[in-house]
């Protein structure tokens, strides 16, 4: 951990105030000891002059020892009994200053305050009921307590600081385009509404990158056929119908550059739809002349009705499900319907070879020879544009019959 990081200060000063605080409860314990040590002292040598001198009016009398009682201090004056404190190995012993005859000690034993006072007659013990070590069990929990709020607020501020770990680390991969960021979290503090505002922005990083990939590979798959059929036609004489074909092959590729536009700025960004009322057959005649494909390829069976979409975006979904049925039916032909609010495509073949889910990731193509000479593009642009217009797709499967249904 370096020495200027975050973490290492909080550490240290954390691990200084652990220190400054053990070391002030310890000068505190042994001050309250002493004082204690004082206080009993003193305390022992009042009650010893008190015994001493109601002793010598009249000796152990029932009156002095419910006096003691009272003062709670019990007198013991079995031999037997004191014998066995005395022998205690655990014994500790302080001389106190004597008075005439009697001879006075302060005794602890374990938890226990004695005074041993030895009269010219016998030895009693005083033993004092008060004497239990309250204040040091109290200083020591008082003192655990502060220790464990210390530990759960290091904790807590380890713990908000999470965040601004990973997101250093997702900084690091930036520079390598590494958009995948998952320090996302539910928490309300600056660091994780940072982390949190850091991850929307990776989000949008990594949209924007997705969209210049499938931008660029559009630009690959859908030029590929104006291209060849220019090519084709530069080949051959300049007839009057072969430069009208040149014409509607730049023509297409204007259209393209356009649609490709389209195409990024939706995936990119949140584009505004110019949502107008059209007649779906002008929509389904503008995505064949986009596509650049043949009037018998397309079967229309549907009522022309009016919808509400956007002309251009919505041509470019229609015109990679064309693309799509075309190319996978086995007569080449597509065939258009629609059935209340729904619009239908349906086409001769097999069924696919995954759940339609699947086909809406970028660059996802089935395991057939057809499907790896694409890009894997087509239904993961009509699922963006159906999106936008608030509409589904769904895939049915039926007697040889592939249908694929827009509906809202």
């Amino acid at each position: 951990m370096k020495k200027y990081s975050i973490l290492f200060t909080i550490n240290i000063t954390f691990l200084i105030s652990f220190i400054l605080i053990t070391v002030s409860f310890l000068a505190f314990y042994n001050f309250n000891n002493q004082k204690e040590k004082h206080f009993n002292n003193k305390r022992d040598m009042e009650i010893s002059k008190i015994f001493m001198h109601q002793y010598r009016m009249g000796g152990m009398t029932n009156e002095l020892v419910e006096y003691l009682e009272s003062l709670d201090f019990s007198v013991i004056t079995d031999a037997k009994e004191i014998k066995n404190i005395l022998d205690n190995k655990d014994i500790k012993v302080k001389e106190l200053k004597s008075k005439g005859l009697f001879t006075l000690r302060q005794i602890e034993l374990q938890d226990k305050s004695f005074i041993l006072i030895q009269t010219p007659n016998e030895k009693v013990i005083l033993a004092d009921k008060s004497f239990l070590r309250d204040n040091k069990s109290t200083i020591f929990i008082v003192y655990i307590t502060i220790v464990l709020i210390f530990a759960f607020l290091y904790l807590s501020i380890i713990n908000k600081l999470k965040p601004l770990k990973a997101l250093k680390e997702s900084v690091k991969n930036f520079g390598n385009e590494n958009f995948d960021f998952r320090g996302f979290t539910s928490n309300n503090d600056e660091i994780s509404q940072l982390s949190n505002e850091f991850y929307k922005s990776a989000k949008k990083l990594k949209k924007l990158k997705e969209s210049r990939n499938v931008f660029i590979r559009n630009i690959m798959h859908e030029l590929k056929t104006p291209i060849t059929k220019g090519k084709f036609l530069m080949q051959l004489p300049q007839t009057d119908q072969n430069v009208e074909s040149m014409q509607k092959v730049f023509y297409r590729l204007e259209s393209l550059i356009n649609e490709f536009a389209s195409i990024e700025e939706l995936i990119s960004t949140k584009k505004e739809l110019e949502i107008k009322n059209y007649y779906l057959e002008d929509i389904i005649d503008n995505a064949v002349d986009i596509l650049m494909c043949n009037d018998d390829e397309v079967i229309k069976e549907f009522e022309n009705i009016k919808i509400d979409v956007d002309f251009n975006l919505f041509s470019i979904a229609v015109k990679n499900l064309l693309d799509n049925g075309v190319k996978y039916s086995k007569d080449k032909k597509i065939v258009i319907k629609n059935d209340a609010d729904k619009l239908i495509f349906e086409n001769e073949g097999i069924q696919l070879s995954y759940p339609i889910e699947n086909y809406f990731e970028p660059f996802f193509r089935g395991g057939d020879a057809k499907s790896n000479q694409s890009f894997g593009l087509g239904l993961y642009i009509v699922k963006h544009i159906l999106d936008a217009h608030n509409l589904k797709l769904k895939y049915e499967y039926e007697n040889n019959i592939n249908r694929f249904i827009i509906f809202s």
